[in-house]
C-alpha cells in the first residue's frame, strides 16, 4: 500500500528543536550558545569558511588584477588596463551569478553538505591555476571559471546552517556565517600588505594561497553532518519520482516533489509572490554596496586631500573603518532577529542605511568624524546583507530550499555590474560624490518598502 509522503508535525518538531536544551526553552537562563551542540558548531563553521574563502579570494582579485594584467598584457596594451580589469572582475561575476544559480539547483538534488565540498574543492583548484595564466585571455577565462565555483557555496551554505540550528537561534547562525565574507576581505588585504613586496610574481603567490582551502573538504567529509531535513525530503523526492515512473497517480504534494525545482517554486503562486518580493529587496541591497559601498574609501580619500593629508592612507582607513562595521553588522542583524524579528530589524537596515548615506557623503566634513560615520554606516549598509541568509530560508520548503535562496541572491548580480557605472557617470556629472550618493541611494526604498510585505518568522520551524 502506498504511504503518505507528509510526516506528522510532531516529527518535523522535533528534528527542529535537536540540540536546545531543556532549560533554555523553560527560561532561558542558559547561554544561548550552549545549546548548540557540536554538530551545529561544525556546520556553522564549514559555512562560516566557504564564506570567508569567498571573501578572502574576491579581494585578492581586487587588489593583484591590475598587476597581473601589467605582466600578462603587451606593454603597448597598459594604458587599457582599466578597462580589461573591468572586464576581468565583470566575468568573475558573472561566473558568480550562473554558478549560484547552478550550485542552488544542485544542492537541492545532491545535499548540503556534498554540494558544498564539490565547491570549495573546484574554487581552490581553479584558484590555484589562475596563479598559472600565460595571458590576459586564460587570464579572464579562468577568472569566469573562479566565479562559476564560488558562486554556489553561499546559497549551499546558507541552507544548510538554516536547517541544522535550532529555530530560536537560526539567525545568530546567519550572522555569524555573513560575517565570514568581511573576515576573508581582511585576511586578503593583511596578506597582501606583506606578499606585495615579494617581486613580481606576488601576484601568483596570492592565488596559489587559495588552493589552501581544499585541505578543508577533508575535514568537512567526516566533521560536518548532513541535513536531516534534505535527507528526508531527498527520499521522498526519490520515492515519488520512482511512482511516476510507473504511471502511479501522484497527489498534490508529490506532483510538487516530482517538478523540476525552479519550475515548481514560480508555480506556486505563494512561493513566486514571495520571490519577486525577495529578489527585489536583494537586488536594493546589492545595488546599494556596488553604486554607494564602494566609494566610500575614495571619497574619504578626496576629503583628506582637501586637507592636505594623504588621500591613500586616508582611503584605507576608510575602508578598515567601513569593514570592522560591516563585520559588526552581519553578525549584529542575525542576532536582532532573533530578538526582535526579521520584519522589523530588516526594515531598520534599510532606513538607516537610506539615513545613513547622506549623513555620510554630504553632512559630514571632519576627517575622524568621517570615519566614525562611515564604521556606522558599515554596520546597516553591508550588515543587511544578513537579512537574507536569515529570512530567506523560513519562507521555502525544504525541496526548493537551496534553489528560492540561490536565485533570490544571485539574480540581482545580473544587474548589479550598472551600479558603479551609474554612479560613476552621476560622480562626474554633478562634480563630486554627495549629490550622486544619495541619488543611489534611494534604492534603499525599495527594501524599506517591500519588507514588511514578507510575512514574520521568528522562531518557527522551517517548511517541510
Amino acid at each position: 500500500m502506498h504511504q503518505p509522503v507528509d510526516e506528522s508535525s510532531a516529527g518535523r518538531m522535533r528534528v527542529q528543536a535537536r540540540g536546545e536544551s531543556e532549560t533554555d526553552c523553560a527560561d532561558g537562563k542558559v547561554a544561548w550558545y550552549r545549546s548548540i551542540n557540536r554538530q551545529q558548531w561544525s556546520a556553522l563553521a564549514a559555512s562560516n569558511l566557504g564564506w570567508f574563502f569567498d571573501g578572502y579570494e574576491t579581494y585578492a582579485l581586487v587588489l593583484t588584477v591590475g598587476v597581473a594584467l601589467g605582466q600578462l598584457l603587451e606593454p603597448s596594451a597598459h594604458a587599457q588596463i582599466p578597462f580589461y580589469a573591468g572586464l576581468v572582475i565583470a566575468l568573475t561575476l558573472l561566473g558568480w551569478g550562473i554558478g549560484g544559480l547552478i550550485g542552488g539547483i544542485l544542492t537541492d538534488y545532491i545535499g548540503r553538505k556534498r554540494m558544498m565540498m564539490l565547491a570549495i574543492l573546484a574554487y581552490s583548484l581553479t584558484t590555484g591555476l589562475s596563479a598559472l595564466s600565460w595571458d590576459w585571455t586564460s587570464f579572464a577565462a579562468l577568472r569566469f571559471v573562479v566565479g562559476l565555483a564560488m558562486g554556489s557555496e553561499w546559497a549551499t551554505g546558507t541552507a544548510m546552517t538554516a536547517e541544522i540550528w535550532p529555530d530560536r537561534h537560526r539567525g545568530k547562525g546567519a550572522g555569524l556565517m555573513q560575517c565570514g565574507l568581511g573576515m576573508g576581505f581582511f585576511v586578503a588585504s593583511l596578506i597582501w600588505l606583506f606578499m606585495s613586496g615579494m617581486g613580481e610574481h606576488a601576484w601568483r603567490y596570492m592565488y596559489l594561497i587559495g588552493v589552501l582551502p581544499g585541505l578543508a573538504t577533508l575535514w568537512m567529509r567526516a566533521g560536518i553532518p548532513e541535513s536531516e531535513q534534505w535527507q528526508r525530503i531527498n527520499a521522498q523526492r526519490k520515492a515519488t519520482l520512482e511512482r511516476k515512473r510507473v504511471g502511479a497517480a501522484l497527489d498534490s504534494r508529490e506532483q510538487a516533489l516530482a517538478r523540476f525545482t525552479l519550475f515548481d517554486l514560480l508555480a506556486d503562486p505563494k512561493l513566486r509572490r514571495r520571490t519577486w518580493i525577495a529578489v527585489l529587496m536583494s537586488l536594493s541591497t546589492t545595488l546599494g554596496w556596488w553604486g554607494i559601498s564602494t566609494w566610500v574609501p575614495p571619497y574619504i580619500g578626496a576629503v583628506a586631500a582637501r586637507a592636505g593629508l594623504s588621500a591613500a592612507a586616508w582611503a584605507s582607513f576608510a575602508g578598515m573603518a567601513y569593514n570592522v562595521g560591516a563585520i559588526t553588522g552581519y553578525i549584529g542583524l542575525g542576532f536582532l532577529a532573533d530578538a526582535y524579528g526579521r520584519k522589523r530589524v530588516t526594515f531598520l537596515f534599510f532606513a538607516m542605511a537610506f539615513i545613513l548615506t547622506p549623513v555620510l557623503f554630504m553632512w559630514t566634513h571632519d576627517i575622524v568624524l568621517l570615519l566614525a560615520v562611515a564604521c556606522v554606516s558599515g554596520f546597516f549598509s553591508l550588515g543587511q546583507y544578513t537579512w537574507m541568509p536569515t529570512w530567506l530560508p523560513e519562507l521555502y520548503p525544504t525541496r526548493v530550499r537551496g534553489t528560492a535562496i540561490a536565485l533570490c541572491f544571485n539574480v540581482p548580480r545580473f544587474l548589479a555590474w550598472t551600479g558603479p557605472l551609474v554612479a560613476g557617470t552621476l560622480i562626474t556629472r554633478f562634480g563630486g560624490y554627495g549629490h550622486a550618493a544619495v541619488i543611489v541611494g534611494f534604492i534603499y526604498l525599495v527594501g524599506l518598502v517591500l519588507a514588511p510585505w514578507l510575512p514574520e518568522t521568528r522562531g518557527q520551524s522551517l517548511p517541510e
